[in-house]
This record gives C-alpha cells, structure tokens and sequence, in this order.
C-alpha cells in the first residue's frame, strides 16, 4: 500500500504505518495523542502524519544501554526534568548522584532537585509550625512505627502552615525545607532543628559510632530520588489533584511501605541477620537449590548491580564494617544466582553496622526519598494538568456479562 505524502494520512494509512485497529486510531484521537480533522470531502476524517510517527517512535522501546534493561513498554511516560537512571547511577539535574553522595549533603542535593537558586529552604529561621494538635498526635503516637506517626502529623501540618498552598516556585522550596525537617524530627520522636539533616539523625540512631554521621550523609543523598518509581508516581498522581506539598508526601510515605519497594530493605535486613553467622556457601548453595530469592538482589533496572549500593558498601568498608557483609556475601549471592546486590541490602549493612534494629532501612529511606517526592509534585503542580491513564479494558464484551 502506498502511503500518503505530506502532513496527513488517512486512517487505513494511520492504522497500518501503527500496527493497530482503526477503533484504537480513533481512542488515540480522543486523548489527544493525534489530531486529525475533517478531509476535503467531509464523509471522513485525515490524520496528522507527525502525530502517528511520533507515537510509534514513543512505541518502539529504543535500544537498552549497556548493563541496563527497560520496565513494560506500556507503562505511563511522563518528560521531567528532575532526575534520569543511567548505568552509572541516577542523574540529579546533571549530576551524578554516586559523585554527589562522596561530598554533599541531603541539604544540597534538595536545593539541586528542587531546582532552588532565589532562597535558602534550610536557612536557620525556615522551621516548620507545630499547632498544638501537631503536638498532641505526636506525643499520642510516639510508640507507633515512624512512618504511621509521620503520616499523622503531616495530615494536620497543612492547616498550621499559611504558607502551604503558595504558587510561587520559591515558596514552594521554602515550603520543602520546612517539611524536610518536620518529616525528619518526627521520625526520630525528636524536636524540630535547623541542623544539618544527617546529623540529627546520627545524634539520636549512633551517637558513639565514629563515622555514623558520614555514612548516613551518603545514604541519604544516594536515596534522594529514583525517577519514577511507585511511590513517586503516586505523589505525582496525588500533586496533579492540586494537593499541597505536605498532603502530597503521605501519598508517596503509604505507597513506599510496600514490601515490593522501600519495605524491601526488612527482608534484606532478614537476610543479612540469617547468613551474618558462620560459613555463608553451605546457606546460599541450599537457598538457591529450594529456588528462594535473596532479598536486596536483583533490581528491576540495573542489570550489572546497583552503583548506589556498591558506593554504600565500599564507604561501609573503608569505615571498618565487616567484609564479609560488604563482599563476600555480595560476591557469593551473584556467583550463585547471577544477581548483584542493590541499594536495600546496602540499607540492611548500614543499620546492622550502626547496632540499630532492623526496620530503620525503610526510615531512612522515606526520609530521603521525600526530598525527590517534594521536587516531583512541585513540578507536576506547576505543570497544572491531571493525571488521568486509561485502562486497557479485558473484560467481557457488551451483553455477555454473566449474572447469577
């Protein structure tokens, strides 16, 4: 068949150079993916040949980077300008989080993320509002795990902030740092301060461990933003209903409990606590023979291993940690399975090293990652449009519903 030469295609030309019915042609229309008008005859409508081609570039997944593989094709792809995945390690507007990680701090890799140049969020006078209702849930729900007790707290932050629906993009950064320090006090059950981040964690998690502060620094700054992972997906969804930032990050605080994405960091915990004792081949060879998977191994994109989690654990190493946690069982698990280790079992080193119980994985995570979560909605809220995905529907055609 020959095709069409100029701007338009018809729709039989449309649907073949698309590989698809014409009914799909006609959805893609109403969602705006290709505009199409009425032909010179007015009994059917032409199609813009611009819009078909760039779909199907859109459709064919564009070769893999080496050491790197893609997630479904058919998942939603949204343009940012925040952060990338590359081979390397994540990008943050530019720069290399692995290299940021060896000298900044979470401070700064949020006023990068948030694109901040005007203000300061973290300057000492930008703390954040506590009502006496923010008080008593905290104080109510001390005993509670962190995450649950953020997530009340910051359902009642909104109201006692006046500055927390602003528009302005700067606002908004002064907005972030103040959520930033609130997330991170009450997490720790501890008085909001205008300390550097990482230190007010190490003072209350290992104050007695040398390079407890150095370490959690690193961690943090290499967890503060993955692309558009679950949870930052969710907050995206949840800040294009105009949400402000703090109702915005208990979106993306729910959604990383999951065991299937920051919850992950405990089953590694699990894992390093059961082969920490005695000769790790013996576990490992009769794991893999059962067909158990390691938690902490493996990861949906990194294919070579994890770069974040082999800059943690050659810092955990250089700061005295055990070897046989930062490499042999690194190095025994992808012998045996072909699977390298990634950013939760790092996590899982790091709390073991500090003498914390397992579970504090999954804090430090979400105190990072809210840094990423706060860049995410700012920037979907200034993009002002709703998230709104179709469904791909398998169910019964119209009439052959069975009813009972």
């Amino acid at each position: 068949m020959k095709k069409s030469v100029g701007l338009y295609l018809s729709a039989r030309e449309a649907s073949a150079e698309l590989a698809i019915s014409q009914a799909t042609l006609y959805a893609y229309v109403s969602r705006g993916l290709i505009r199409s008008e009425p032909s010179a005859d007015s009994r059917s409508h032409r199609y813009r040949a611009e819009d078909v081609r760039t779909l199907k570039e859109r459709r064919t997944p564009a070769p893999e980077p080496r050491g790197m593989r893609s997630f479904d094709a058919d998942l939603p792809v949204m343009d940012s300008a925040i952060a990338t995945i590359t081979e390397d390690g994540p990008i943050y507007r530019g720069v290399n989080c692995v290299d940021l990680a060896e000298r900044d701090t979470l401070e700064h890799a949020a006023t990068l993320l948030w694109d901040v140049t005007g203000v300061d969020p973290f300057a000492p006078d930008n703390c954040p509002s506590i009502s006496d209702e923010m008080r008593a849930v905290a104080d109510a729900a001390r005993g509670a795990n962190a995450i649950d007790r953020t997530i009340a707290v910051l359902a009642l932050a909104a109201v006692a902030d006046p500055r927390a629906f602003t528009r302005a993009p700067e606002g908004r950064a002064m907005v972030g740092g103040r959520i930033m320090r609130l997330v991170v006090a009450t997490m720790l059950n501890a008085k909001t301060s205008s300390q550097p981040l990482h230190l007010q964690v190490a003072k209350v998690w290992a104050p007695d461990h040398t390079h407890a502060a150095d370490l959690i620094r690193r961690a943090l700054v290499l967890l503060a933003d993955h692309e558009l992972n679950a949870s930052t997906f969710t907050v995206r969804c949840a800040a294009s209903t105009g949400l402000n930032l703090y109702d915005a990050m208990i979106a993306g605080l729910v959604a990383l409990k999951g065991p299937k994405h920051g919850g992950a960091g405990v089953l590694a915990a699990q894992l390093l606590k059961t082969l920490a004792k005695g000769d790790v081949a013996p576990v490992i060879r009769e794991r893999v023979a059962l067909g158990e998977r390691f938690a902490g191994f493996g990861h949906g994109v990194y294919k070579l291993g994890d770069p974040r989690a082999q800059a943690l654990l050659e810092a955990l190493a250089r700061s005295g940690a055990d070897r046989k946690l930062t490499h042999e069982i690194p190095e025994r698990i992808a012998e045996a399975t072909g699977e390298f280790v990634n950013i939760d079992y790092a996590l899982a080193v790091l709390v073991h090293t500090l003498g914390l119980p397992p579970g504090h994985e999954l804090v430090l995570f979400s105190m990072a990652r809210t840094v990423g979560w706060i860049a995410h909605a700012s920037e979907q809220l200034r993009h002002g449009r709703l998230i709104r995905p179709r469904a791909r529907y398998v169910g019964p055609a119209p009439g052959r519903a069975r009813f009972t």
